[in-house]
């Protein structure tokens, strides 16, 4: 059964018909959808293609370094591999082309991301030549495009969650429909006509804006109010039991010590992974409304919440909470920002994506905005990477990778452009 979740814009004059009892009107509606553009599931599935050569990044996208090398998911295109074991010279070396890639993580020499509705893995046991190993299907089933906008999906959930077409939504094209509707004036009732339609829809270092997170030789995956939880430890992922339902919407998720501290628009959520296969509820912790990635390091969780691209009210904060006790989680201190998206924490220096990068001594929260070791604008930072002394960051322009050996003394080591 199809159904259309809507902004009302009538576009036509309501016509009152009086009755013994209802008084009914009917109102001819207007409304803007997005109509999906599908690839049949054969081709989908068979149009995955590595190459040795590299492809120029055109969108920012998630991060995931492992062993000297640098993996850069460009969204709903595929993964860029660079050679980073001289972070000076960083050098483009492939490209996996794999249709709706958002997200990537990897663990003893497996690449694991997803692919729309699918999760593929790749042996990269040679770092620059990853090879297809495998697919799951249909283990992502919510899993659609971005819209870009924020009109409705015309598309027939039910076929969608029942994992049985044979063709996969891969974009939308937006249209506008028009159809009547009657409301009932006695007691409230909405009845739609049936031409309505549509829905409303060794591990690698992550940055914070993974939806991928792994713990021992499990990897947990958030999508919509689902955690999908897969066990990574043999030839093969499988698939655990079924999503743990979380009842509100998930956007990044960050492992540390043996919880999950999973960001949503509504606040951070922390769950206990000691049992890997049955994660238990520990306690959550409200916002304001906005896109909200998490880093933690020595008991201190790092929130930021951003205004705009579609992420909620017009609000733009890096929030810290002492997590030591993650059933009664607290919040220390709130900072006004410009817009941050990711960051990063390692040895007490917090870099920030905000206005460029930011790079603070964290030593004590309460001063941290007034210990602010150096701010580089003129980029639109995206997502970092602190290891090792070497500092990774994806912005709008490039590549930026900075040495912060001596965080009095932090300098640029490189950047490669990307447009």
């Amino acid at each position: 059964m199809k159904k259309l979740f809507f902004t009302w814009m009538i576009a036509g004059a309501a016509v009152l018909f009086s009755g013994c009892s209802d008084s009914v009107i009917i109102q001819t509606v207007t409304h803007t959808v997005n109509k999906p553009v599908y690839l049949s599931a054969e081709e989908f599935r068979n149009s995955v293609r590595v190459t040795e050569e590299p492809k120029e990044i055109r969108q920012q996208g998630k991060l995931c370094f492992y062993k000297d090398y640098l993996y850069i998911s460009e969204p709903e295109v595929g993964i860029h591999i660079i050679d980073n074991r001289d972070p000076s010279h960083p050098e483009p070396v492939g490209f996996i082309e794999l249709l709706g890639n958002v997200d990537l993580a990897i663990k003893n020499d497996k690449l694991y991301a997803d692919s729309y509705i699918d999760l593929v893995w790749f042996d990269i046991t040679y770092p620059a030549k990853p090879e297809l190993a495998g697919r799951l299907e249909n283990v992502f089933l919510a899993a659609f495009p971005e819209t870009g906008n924020w009109f409705d999906y015309d598309v027939d959930i039910d076929e969608v969650y029942a994992g049985k077409i044979d063709r996969i939504i891969i974009g939308w094209e937006t249209e506008e429909v028009t159809y009547q509707v009657e409301y009932r004036k006695s007691d409230g009732d909405l009845v739609m006509d049936a031409g309505a339609g549509g829905a409303n829809p060794g591990s690698g270092i992550n940055g914070s804006m993974s939806r991928f997170g792994l713990y021992q030789d499990y990897m947990y995956v958030i999508l919509n109010n689902q955690i999908g939880i897969f066990h990574i430890g043999g030839e093969k992922p499988v698939k655990v039991g079924s999503n743990e339902y979380v009842g509100r919407e998930m956007e990044t998720i960050f492992p540390y010590k043996d919880c999950l501290f999973i960001g949503t628009p509504g606040g951070l959520i922390i769950y206990s992974a000691a049992n890997p296969e049955l994660l238990e509820y520990q306690s959550s912790i409200g916002h304001v409304y906005g896109c909200d990635p998490v880093v933690v390091e020595n008991d201190l969780a790092y929130v930021t919440v951003r205004s705009g691209n579609l992420c909620g009210q017009n609000v733009d904060e890096l929030i810290v909470f002492d997590v030591s006790n993650v059933k009664y989680p607290k919040r220390l201190v709130t900072y006004t920002m410009k817009n941050p998206k990711g960051l990063g924490i390692d040895k007490g220096i917090l870099f920030l994506c905000d206005d460029g990068l930011k790079i603070f001594k964290a030593d004590d929260p309460q001063t941290l905005v007034s210990n602010l070791i150096v701010h580089y604008a003129g980029m639109d930072g995206y997502d970092v990477i602190p290891y090792q002394d070497v500092l990774i960051m994806i912005a709008d322009d490039g590549l930026y990778q900075y040495d912060y050996s001596d965080r009095d003394n932090i300098h640029l080591l490189s950047k490669l452009s990307t447009r």
